[in-house]
């Protein structure tokens, strides 16, 4: 089953000691990439967040997982001070009021009102428990972000499905203007031969006349490109099908099936399937554009 990389869920938890929300959001991207913002108390959680988000099968996408905590009853530990940050904060500070001119009104209790300054000292034990009780609420984000991601899947791969029909009957046409357009230039080309030698009363090598003609008509005749077309086509929809992400394959198939557009509309001299051409190529490009957004 295809799944867009483009996707959100989100899960919000009240619980006696805290109320939690998690929410994440994704869009396309060549491989996987996770930012994870926690609260500072909590950023020890973030390799393992994205650990955990990996194995629930979420292997290309930028994601961005946002987690809120509002702690409702005061925990046992010390605070302290963060001395890097504050040690920052005070230079830009002391940088705005010398650089700028602006009045020193710089005082413990303005510079408190930073509460990044501070950072509580949690028992090892309150570290270890945290992930169990942020993993269930994780869970339920997961459940609607992967849900999202599969409706999506589903809606491009079936509106992929009929520009691909569209794209088929678009090369029907094709063949059938080839087929007389080789035959027909195969006779003009014939005709034309034996107009020239009869004129310069040169003797017709039948032979060799057939075989050359059939050899020009040859230049221009798009059966190879057109088989290999519809080859492309059974494998774009085998691997649409295919339960594992198959993004990528179908990004270099569909590269595959402009290069024979490619060929067919440089090798065909006829107006009409030039135009069919340019009609495909447009269909192709809707069609490379939706598989962006694919797993």
């Amino acid at each position: 089953m295809m799944k867009s990389m483009t996707a959100f869920g989100r899960a919000v938890a009240e619980g006696e000691e805290r109320n939690v929300t998690v929410e994440l959001k994704s869009v396309n991207s060549r491989f996987f990439d996770a930012t994870v913002k926690l609260p500072r108390a909590y950023l020890f959680l973030e390799e393992k967040i994205k650990g955990y988000v990996q194995k629930n099968g979420i292997l290309r996408g930028k994601v961005d997982i946002f987690i809120s905590v509002e702690e409702k009853r005061r925990e046992d530990g010390a605070v302290a001070l963060d001395e890097a940050f504050l040690s920052s904060y005070l230079s830009c500070l002391y940088r705005l009021r010398d650089e700028y001119k602006l009045r020193d009104d710089i005082t413990v209790m303005g510079v408190a009102r930073q509460a990044d300054i501070f950072r509580r000292e949690r028992a090892a034990e309150d570290l270890d428990r945290a992930w169990e009780w942020l993993r269930p609420i994780l869970d339920e984000a997961l459940v609607g972000y992967v849900e999202m991601r599969s409706r999506e899947g589903e809606r491009i791969a079936s509106d992929m499905l009929l520009k691909l029909e569209g794209v088929k009957t678009l090369v029907n046409e094709i063949e059938e203007i080839s087929k007389q357009d080789t035959v027909g230039y195969r006779d003009k080309l014939e005709s034309r031969i034996r107009q020239i030698l009869g004129e310069a009363e040169v003797a017709v090598d039948e032979n060799r006349l057939l075989t050359e003609c059939a050899i020009w008509a040859d230049k221009i005749a798009i059966d190879e490109e057109l088989v290999r077309l519809r080859s492309h086509f059974e494998a774009f929809v085998q691997l649409m099908a295919l339960p594992e992400p198959s993004g990528r394959k179908l990004d270099f198939l569909m590269q595959e099936m402009n290069r024979e557009t490619n060929t067919i509309g440089s090798k065909a001299n006829n107006a009409s399937i030039a135009r069919l051409v340019v009609s495909i190529k447009g269909e192709l490009e809707k069609m490379r554009e939706q598989i962006q957004n694919i797993e």
